[in-house]
């Protein structure tokens, strides 16, 4: 087992910390099944390095969608959703991930350095959360109304509560103006040429490893079934789900008190928990960034929302046929494309 480890904590004080050698094969089990977090168009914005004494994570500058994410906030959003699952995975494997966030100020994109201690024992609730990795899935067909939704909104609020990130479950008024979103979004996007040749790379064909597989697209009635999602290129599926008349899902906001890296983060870090607390509960989800991207449309957020909170990402959540058949998993990169192991 290597000496202490010291990190410097938030107010400027030094801990002493031990973490213990961890095998190569655990790491790339948990990092492999980590990368199954969302990103925007799959894009899987993250990078991994593994040295003898800590796992480290960076964005990946080059895979950060410039047309809709100039500052790099929804890759970082993403990479906070990526580090809860890593965690979720090593816990389920019996090792206790202590996170130290932005250790490097000269190096912006390194996101954390994360150390480990053995667990004494693994719950039946962290094996859980680490299947459920598996079985998510980002579901943009129209949902069902969310099964006994008053008890589980209560359970989700004690399982994901935060005091860094803000879960609201917006009013089923609402929706109309979160139409009014969306569409703001798309009409203010509908010149920009940048903006649709990115959307088309990302979802073309032939792409093997990233980007939106034609079985996770929708069709154009069924798009309009739902609403507040992202326009993508329509698939020619016809129209599922035909007694979904329209979307009947609950939204929620995740927001943070200011727009900041370590907010974003965070943001990404609770997007990981709602994510798998629902799919445990046998609940549909789709993330939804497109109406956080520009300041017109993130307005319309905050104003239907209580607090005064920054709006980072918003969650459709519902339910789906248990006989559907399901579309198999989106792709994601080869690991030797996302790990690195350094001495």
């Amino acid at each position: 087992m290597p000496g202490p480890v010291r990190l410097e904590g938030r107010k400027g004080l030094v801990a002493p910390m031990t973490t213990a050698a961890v095998a190569h094969e655990v790491i790339e089990r948990a990092v492999e099944l980590a990368c199954r977090a969302p990103s925007l168009h799959n894009s899987q914005p993250w990078h991994w390095v593994a040295t003898p004494a800590a796992v480290d994570l960076f964005t990946d500058p080059h895979r950060v969608v410039r047309s809709t994410d100039s500052s790099g906030r929804e890759a970082i959003i993403s990479c906070g959703a990526v580090l809860d699952h890593f965690r979720t995975a090593m816990a389920a494997a019996g090792w206790h991930a202590q996170i130290e966030e932005f250790p490097n100020p000269n190096r912006l994109e390194h996101l954390a350095s994360i150390y480990f201690t053995p667990l004494e024992y693994v719950t039946r609730v962290w094996r859980d959360r680490a299947d459920a990795i598996s079985r998510r899935r980002s579901d943009r067909l129209p949902f069902g109304p969310p099964r006994d939704w008053q008890s589980f909104e209560t359970m989700l609020h004690i399982a994901c509560e935060s005091d860094l990130v803000a879960i609201e479950v917006l009013a089923d008024n609402a929706r109309p103006r979160l139409l009014d979103a969306s569409r703001l979004t798309e009409s203010l996007r509908r010149d920009d040429d940048y903006y649709h040749r990115e959307l088309d790379w990302w979802t073309a064909s032939s792409n093997k490893s990233e980007g939106i597989p034609p079985s996770a697209l929708v069709s154009r009635s069924e798009a309009d079934r739902v609403g507040v999602d992202r326009r993508l290129p329509a698939s020619d599926c016809g129209d599922r789900r035909a007694t979904a008349a329209q979307d009947q899902a609950k939204i929620l906001v995740l927001s943070t008190p200011e727009d900041t890296r370590a907010d974003a983060l965070h943001a990404g870090q609770l997007l990981s928990k709602v994510l798998l607390e629902c799919t445990m509960a046998g609940l549909a989800t789709c993330p939804l960034t497109h109406i956080t991207e520009l300041e017109a449309s993130r307005d319309i957020i905050r104003n239907l929302m209580v607090n005064n909170a920054m709006p980072q990402v918003l969650i459709r959540v519902g339910t789906a046929p248990d006989v559907e058949v399901v579309p198999p998993p989106t792709p994601r990169r080869p690991l030797s494309d996302v790990l690195e192991f350094r001495r």
